[in-house]
C-alpha cells in the first residue's frame, strides 16, 4: 500500500470534519441565523471553504438555508436527541421534571457533568422565562448551583443559590444517582427572588428520588416509530 497517498488523504477527511464541526458550533453559538461572512470569522476560515462546506451541510439535512443565512438543521436535531449520557435518563427525567415545573412553577433543568462544563439534557422553561431562558443544550460554567450539585459529594442537603450568580434568580439544585449510588446528574429548579428555598429544595429532592426510581425501573422505554411504507 502507498501510505504517501492514503496519509495524506486521511489528513484532509480530518480537516473536512473539523471545519464542519467547527461551522456547526459557530451555529449553535450564535443561537439563530448567520451568514457565511459571520462564519468565516468565526471559525478563522475562508470563505470560500465556508461555502462549500455549509452546501455538504446543508446537503445532508445538518444545516438549513434560508436566503443567504444559515442555521442548525433538522438532521443535526435529530441525531442530538439520540445521545445518552447516562443509560435511559433523559426518558426517566422527562416525567419528573414536568412535575417539578408544574408543581413549583420554576424553570427546571437536569444537567450532566462532561469536562469542566455542565450540560442541560434536560428542562422545563417556569416564571423566569424570558429573563433567564432555559432548554437543552446549554453548556455553563460549574460556579453554579448545578455544577456544585454534579461535583459532590455534598453534606448537609441542597446547594442553595441566593442571587449568587445572576441578580433576581435563586435556585436549589440535587445530585440526582443511579440505583448504585453514582451520581449521574443535577437537579436544578430556578425561581425568582423572594421565594422559600427550604420549600423548594425538598421538591427538587422529591423529583431526583423519582428520576433514581425511574432509572431502577429500566426508565422509559420509548416507542419505536414505524417504518414507513416505500411507495
Amino acid at each position: 500500500m502507498n501510505t504517501d497517498t492514503v496519509m495524506p488523504t486521511a489528513q484532509r477527511g480530518r480537516g473536512v470534519l473539523e471545519g464542519a464541526f467547527a461551522l456547526l458550533d459557530a451555529l449553535r453559538r450564535n443561537d439563530d441565523e448567520a451568514g457565511v461572512t459571520e462564519l468565516a470569522l468565526a471559525c478563522g476560515v475562508p470563505k470560500g471553504t465556508v461555502h462549500r462546506l455549509l452546501d455538504q451541510l446543508v446537503a445532508v439535512g445538518a444545516v438549513e438555508r434560508t436566503g443567504s443565512r444559515y442555521r442548525v438543521g433538522p438532521q443535526l436535531y435529530r441525531l442530538g436527541q439520540a445521545w445518552e449520557p447516562h443509560p435511559g435518563l433523559r426518558p426517566a427525567a422527562r416525567p419528573a421534571v414536568q412535575r417539578l415545573r408544574a408543581a413549583t412553577g420554576a424553570s427546571v433543568v437536569l444537567a450532566v457533568l462532561r469536562e469542566d462544563m455542565a450540560i442541560t439534557v434536560s428542562s422545563a422553561s417556569g416564571e423566569l422565562e424570558p429573563l433567564l431562558p432555559v432548554r437543552d443544550g446549554i453548556a455553563f460554567h460549574l460556579d453554579t448551583a448545578a455544577g456544585k450539585a454534579l461535583r459532590g459529594p455534598l453534606r448537609g442537603g441542597a446547594v442553595l443559590d441566593r442571587e449568587d450568580v445572576m441578580d433576581g434568580v435563586c435556585c436549589a439544585a440535587l445530585p440526582v444517582r443511579s440505583p448504585d449510588g453514582r451520581t449521574v446528574a443535577a437537579l436544578a429548579a430556578l425561581v425568582p427572588a423572594g421565594r422559600r428555598l427550604d420549600a423548594l429544595a425538598h421538591a427538587v429532592a422529591d423529583a431526583g428520588a423519582a428520576i433514581t426510581r425511574a432509572l431502577a425501573r429500566g426508565g422509559a422505554r420509548r416507542p419505536v416509530p414505524p417504518t414507513a411504507p416505500v411507495l
